[in-house]
């Protein structure tokens, strides 16, 4: 019996660490920058990040992405490592409002050539990628960054006048994060 729940356990974790459907697959470990060199062109991949600027054109919607390492999930890792920028250029019309600067995403689908273009005022080759899924991820939840002092019990306490015994302590609020910075 015991071997049997333990099993149940590792199943429904192991679901929980799977791609959505639409994102499941096989793909080789080919990166942004990687794909910019000869012989590329072709290739079927599936790539992520946080987009930067959604582009709407006739007939189809352009995403410039800032690439990022993909976890078990094929979501996007909150880190500042990548891989470069890539153009994922989806068929019809992805709304800007929602496919906003900072939103993560993750597409499917088959390189073209590189596409040569513009980050601010610098020269940048984009590897470019014809969607055939895209996939736009939850919002993650605010960290709203409060911390407390979590020190209970009898001891020395330091505070207006010197220090003194006694009985203290309790989930205390010391600050907050704003911004990357805590106040």
């Amino acid at each position: 019996m015991r071997r049997v729940c333990m099993l149940a356990v590792l199943l429904t974790l192991a679901a929980c660490m799977r791609p959505p459907a639409p994102l499941q697959g096989n793909y080789p470990p080919l990166t942004p920058t990687g794909a910019l060199q000869p012989g590329t062109t072709g290739e079927r991949v599936r790539w992520g990040g946080e987009i930067a600027n959604t582009t709407p054109r006739n007939g189809e919607t352009c995403f410039e992405v800032v690439s990022k390492p993909l976890d078990g999930r094929a979501r996007p890792e909150t880190t500042d490592q990548t891989d470069g920028r890539f153009l994922a250029c989806a068929a019809g019309f992805y709304d800007p409002q929602v496919y906003e600067p900072g939103r993560q995403i993750t597409v499917v689908g088959t390189l073209d050539p590189p596409t040569p273009g513009k980050v601010g005022e610098a020269e940048y080759s984009f590897a470019t990628l014809r969607v055939d899924s895209a996939y736009l991820w939850p919002k993650r939840p605010q960290d709203l960054g409060y911390y407390y002092y979590p020190y209970w019990g009898w001891g020395p306490y330091w505070g207006w006048g010197g220090p003194w015994w006694g009985w203290g302590g309790g989930a205390v609020f010391v600050g907050r994060r704003v911004g990357g910075r805590w106040h």
